[in-house]
């Protein structure tokens, strides 16, 4: 049972998305409500303008901090790094610190399908949500990835005291779940887990790569016999948690047969699943490219095959699912030279698995923010495939100096720079993949805004 927060005073820190979303969640519970920012009035004026309207009260700038004295509870948006000052001196005085997904999980009514992992997390959530759409489910999707789940719980409850004519239920909650809304959850407790690989991000934000691995196995911690986890099994990893994990495992792999689980074999891919050995499909079937989405495919498979979803609707979605925006999305052929946007490939083993999904050349556009990655991980990628690579933002002083024994990179002041000499450079039957390898808050707001702004300028090129 969720505490009642009916009366309870509760300081919400931070204004983006998951922030507004729990406060708007907590007003509805009947908490009173303060949200906190640390930025100044000038640069949340979107913010403040929606929580205006809706009558929460906000405090920013430097006296943010003070709204944390004396309140019941404090629910903490990803963005916020759980050791700050504040935080670590609420805690001491006995004050509950959550996240917005643990409060949530409170209200919700429905099974939880969640998905963690470094790398294809957002593909296949929404792979997930299409396999569940077509066999006649209505999910919620979200989390991580857009829609925070406070949204999806509010969205009910504003629905379900309307009328009731136009209530279409959620049957499921399909999340995206990073390591920093793992690192507040208490009570969360998917029905189903998928964990999809372990390889070292955020060390900007984490101590260590042990503290992010704690982090991403905190959504098993709740889980009972009842659950199930769907495990990578080709990660060593993940495959040596298995034995520890309360609920039944369910693996995919790319390079063995399972007993229970969702395999490749040659080009087909098989499972065994409440079912007798199968043909789930050809990989000619599959429209997503690159072995690591093959892998997210199989991991989306499982957990179709868990929920009921029947062999045809899974062909069908596998065949016309063409992935998400900013992930190995193509953007434009201008005189025979492919431009593709991986703007979510946010680390160096995204950025990997983006070079191994081409057979072209690859002219390689890298950099961003630096959050600790080992560059010379793509020394063997580019050797084979690469014949230029353009290094941008904060972190291309390293990457050039992390690649400069294979090739010399080239560095860009801006991104429109970036693909001018990528345009100048390429030949026919080349790629201009745009993969940082880094996070994009020195130049940009967001991955999704340098994602579109690379789209932009590649579609401005002349014809």
């Amino acid at each position: 049972m969720p505490p009642n927060l009916h009366g309870q005073s509760v300081a919400v820190i931070g204004m983006g998305k998951s922030g507004i979303a729990a406060a708007r969640l907590l007003r509805e519970v009947g908490a009173v409500v303060t949200i906190v920012d640390e930025q100044e009035p000038d640069a949340l004026q979107p913010a403040l303008s929606l929580l205006s309207k809706e009558s929460i009260h906000s405090v920013t700038g430097t006296q943010w901090v003070n709204a944390l004295d004396e309140v019941d509870w404090i629910v903490v948006s990803p963005g916020v790094p759980t050791d700050h000052p504040a935080l670590t001196s609420a805690r001491q005085q006995g004050t509950p610190v959550v996240g917005e997904m643990e409060l949530a999980c409170w209200y919700i009514d429905v099974p939880i399908i969640a998905v963690t992992g470094t790398n294809g997390k957002s593909t296949t959530v929404r792979l997930i949500g299409e396999l569940l759409r077509a066999n006649g489910n209505n999910p919620f999707v979200g989390g991580n990835l857009g829609i925070p789940l406070c949204e999806g719980v509010l969205e009910q409850r504003t629905v379900k005291s309307g009328d009731p004519s136009t209530f279409i239920p959620y049957d499921y909650a399909v999340v995206e779940a990073s390591s920093f809304q793992l690192e507040t959850v208490q009570h969360f407790r998917p029905w189903i887990a998928v964990i999809l690989n372990m390889t070292p991000d955020h060390l900007d934000r984490h101590p260590s790569f042990e503290q992010y691995q704690s982090a991403k196995w905190n959504m098993f911690q709740n889980q009972t016999t009842k659950d199930i986890a769907v495990l990578n099994i080709d990660d060593p990893l993940i495959a040596a948690k298995a034995d520890e994990l309360s609920a039944s495992v369910v693996g995919f792999s790319l390079q063995e047969k399972l007993p229970i689980g969702v395999w490749s074999e040659g080009e087909t891919v098989r499972a065994t699943i409440k079912v007798e050995e199968c043909l789930v499909a050809e990989r000619s079937q599959i429209a997503l490219r690159g072995q690591h989405n093959l892998a997210n495919v199989l991991a989306a498979t499982a957990v179709g095959l868990l929920c009921g979803c029947s062999l045809d609707r899974i062909r069908h979605v596998m065949g016309s699912f063409q992935g998400v925006e900013h992930v190995l999305e193509f953007v434009r052929d201008r005189h025979g030279v492919k431009y593709y946007n991986d703007s979510k490939g946010t680390n160096v083993d995204a950025t990997e698995k983006a070079l191994a999904s081409f057979d072209e050349p690859i002219l390689l556009i890298v950099g961003g923010k630096d959050k600790g990655g080992d560059f010379q991980q793509l020394h063997e990628l580019v050797r084979q495939k690469v014949t230029a690579v353009i290094a941008i933002g904060e972190a291309a002083s390293r990457i050039v100096d992390s690649l400069k024994q294979i090739i010399s990179p080239i560095v860009a002041e801006t991104l429109d720079e970036a693909i001018s000499l990528a345009e100048q450079k390429a030949r026919v039957g080349d790629v201009v993949l745009f993969s940082p390898a880094c996070s994009s808050f020195d130049m940009f707001k967001s991955y999704d805004h340098r994602g579109k702004e690379f789209k932009r300028l590649v579609h401005q090129l002349s014809e």
